[in-house]
């Protein structure tokens, strides 16, 4: 879609009574970012109260038509979605503003691909619309759903603002107070929403605009005549023109002023001492795994587990499950059930269902542990089965991880079918990743959660549990290791094209892990030309495998100075690591290097340093081990000027396909980790300006 433009959803499907709207965008740097928010306006264009704002300290409506599903990161960037059930909104309901904002004003011009998807409630796209001209706007309204003649409609807007989120809500009737260096939690000044609602009088507060401590800013009400329904904000004052007193009423309870700043709960990060007399005492688990003795028994109890502990940790439940369109409501799961199915009735692995305002949302999953792959014929039942009792999803559960535009099973779709079923892949490493993300970094509302969470994550990390995640580089693997090996690997051969594909499942599971353990965004980079699809780009880089004998990746982690490389040269059973950091803008080249010298001062001593300069000359290089004495040799003898230094570290790897302990994939994982925590960790964080530089230059 254009600017201005507009388009009748019901025209563009029959499943659009509810949507899912995504707004994403990408960062150079890797370090930027938005806040999505959504205001429910009435015929004036204003909304009826501060109620009718919907951001990150009051995410969902309590009747579910609006449900901030929260930002998941993208190859290249950031995706935030939204989730809004277009039948439930009161009739006095006439807009929905999608709008979005950046923290402390910073500018939509220095983020790329700025973008809103519009999908039905099956998954299918219904529209897109991109904002290419963005420049000193700090807040953007990116389009309205607007009702006309009983129809919800979409309008791209595009609209910037340069003053904030406190300039694009003020003019939709919200009165906002921005200060990005108070304190929203001052002794004996409670701030006067709290998103988890707890206490009496939830209902009837007017939620606060603060985001934890890093951004307290409060919402005051409007005047009366820009709030027609002041009951939306009982317990605040409204000020009204002059009239004559009415009977005083008495004097009612005042609403509980709630506090914005949920209490959290994480796992310490040093673990209580043992009371066990030796160690060969084993703490009683909730979930055992020792005992398991077949795969069968690893599915039923993996599936088990996991479904209950959804249901008891909400914030956990609602994770995994927003990600497959399901809505925010009362769970319930189910193992084990018996479905019709012609002659022979099918048992999946378990049933998720969801109920909100009397609508039921159900999904029904397939589990495969320790490495077992699904099977196409299995699933193609479930989807049919979901198809005719009018479920809403199948999710597939396993060890592998899904790619874009590889598909995990061979399934069939009957176009002839109007009901839709959503077919979803979730890896146990992904499982890992959100409860580690919660339980050690975020956390959860209380211990209790905290503990079932600690449970969970120490029954999958257990080795019988065989929830271990991607294991396997797959039966090509050896033939193409022995053709690169004999130089006997033919080009276009198909066989190259899986490894390709196991390597990047790889990646993307040590991103996964990575990114649960230090609680950062870690995402893997791919360079391709725009419009380029996953197919062509493996088969590019099937074909660069056959010639020299190697796999390439790159990984963004949050916060890093640049972006990490990763080379596995499969010909000499090397594994290399690197990072390019920018040379200072400022100062003398022998102060750069000797301070480089001192930021690693704990890195292996094997670490290989070497100088960029300007243009293709090779600058000089060597070992930490050798540099440290005399940080004056990375100088170059010429007048060439330095644009940074490249640090690589390498290591032999396995040659096996993953299930010993000296395996490839074992391999890959040991190497990234003593590369990040040996190096990456002790290099200074750049400046804005110079992390944007070296992105470009390594772009």
């Amino acid at each position: 879609m254009v600017k201005g433009a507009n388009a009748s959803l019901a025209a563009l499907s029959e499943n659009a009574s509810s949507v899912i709207v995504s707004l994403s965008w990408s960062s150079p740097s890797g370090e930027g970012d938005a806040d999505v928010s959504v205001l429910l306006l009435g015929a004036n264009g204003k909304v009826r109260g501060n109620a009718d704002f919907y951001f990150y300290n009051n995410p969902a409506a309590a009747d579910g038509t609006v449900q901030l599903l929260g930002p998941t990161p993208t190859e290249n960037g950031s995706e935030d979605r939204i989730r809004l059930d277009l039948t439930a909104f009161p009739g006095d309901i006439d807009r929905i503003i999608i709008a979005a904002s950046r923290h402390q004003r910073a500018h939509f011009g220095e983020l790329e691909n700025i973008r809103l998807d519009l999908t039905d409630g099956s998954g299918d796209g219904l529209l897109g619309f991109s904002i290419a001209d963005a420049g000193a706007e700090s807040a953007f309204v990116f389009g309205e759903i607007y009702r006309r003649a009983q129809a919800w409609k979409f309008r791209a807007i595009g609209q910037g603002y340069d003053s904030g989120l406190a300039g694009l809500a003020t003019d939709y009737g919200i009165e906002i107070d921005e200060d990005d260096d108070g304190d929203g939690d001052q002794a004996g000044e409670p701030s006067p929403f709290d998103a988890s609602g707890e206490g009496e009088g939830e209902d009837n507060a007017a939620p606060a605009v603060e985001r934890g401590a890093r951004t307290p800013v409060s919402a005051t009400p409007v005047e009366a005549q820009r709030a027609p329904r002041a009951d939306a904000l009982a317990g605040v004052p409204v000020q009204r023109s002059a009239e004559p007193a009415a009977p005083k009423a008495p004097a009612a309870v005042p609403a509980r002023r709630l506090r914005t700043a949920k209490k959290k709960v994480t796992l310490p990060k040093a673990p209580k001492v043992s009371l066990a007399e030796n160690e060969a005492w084993r703490t009683a688990r909730l979930f055992p795994a020792s005992s398991l003795k077949s795969d069968r028994e690893r599915e039923m109890r993996a599936t088990s587990v996991l479904l209950a502990v959804m249901t008891q940790v909400p914030e956990f439940g609602r994770r995994l499950t927003a990600a497959f369109g399901a809505p925010a409501g009362r769970m319930e799961t189910f193992t084990e059930v018996s479905l019709p199915n012609g002659d022979t009735p099918r048992r999946p692995d378990g049933v998720i269902r969801v109920e909100r305002a009397g609508k039921l949302w159900t999904a029904l999953v397939e589990t495969k542990t320790n490495g077992n792959a699904l099977k196409s014929e299995q699933i193609q039942d479930y989807l049919d089965i979901a198809a005719r009792r009018g479920y809403e999803a199948v999710i597939t559960l396993s060890n592998d991880v899904a790619l874009e535009g590889s598909s995990l099973v061979e399934v069939k779709t009957d176009g002839r079918r109007k009901h839709k079923v959503a077919l979803w892949h979730l890896s146990w490493a992904e499982v890992t990743h959100q409860a580690q993300l919660l339980i050690r970094h975020e956390g959860v509302r209380n211990e209790a959660h905290a503990w079932l969470l600690q449970e969970l994550l120490h029954y999958l990390q257990h080795e019988n549990s065989g929830c271990h995640g991607f294991q396997n580089m797959g039966p090509a693997w050896v033939p193409v290791r022995n053709g690169i090996d004999e130089e006997t690997l033919s080009p276009g051969d198909p066989r190259t094209v899986q490894v390709v594909e196991s390597w990047e499942r790889l990646i993307r599971q040590v991103c996964l892990r990575l990114g649960g353990e230090l609680g950062t965004k870690v995402v893997p980079v791919q360079r391709a030309k725009r419009g380029t699809d996953p197919q062509s780009r493996r088969a590019e880089l099937a074909g660069r495998l056959c010639v020299d004998g190697q796999l390439h990746a790159e990984i963004r982690v949050e916060g890093a100075p640049g972006i990490l490389a990763i080379v596995a040269d499969l010909r000499m059973g090397r594994l290399r690591t690197s990072i390019e950091v920018p040379a200072p803008e400022q100062g003398y080249p022998l102060t750069w290097v000797k301070k480089l010298m001192k930021q690693l001062g704990e890195a292996p001593a094997d670490l290989h340093v070497q100088t960029l300069l300007d243009g293709e000359t090779v600058g000089p290089r060597g070992t930490l081990e050798r540099l440290r004495p005399e940080p004056g040799d990375l100088l170059p003898r010429g007048s060439e000027r330095i644009t940074g230094f490249r640090l690589t570290l390498s290591k032999s790897v396995g040659s096996t396909r993953g299930n010993a302990e000296t395996g490839f994939i074992r391999g890959v994982d040991a190497a990234v980790d003593l590369f990040h925590s040996g190096v990456v960790t002790q290099l200074e964080r750049p400046r804005p300006a110079q992390h944007a530089k070296a992105t470009e230059a390594s772009a």
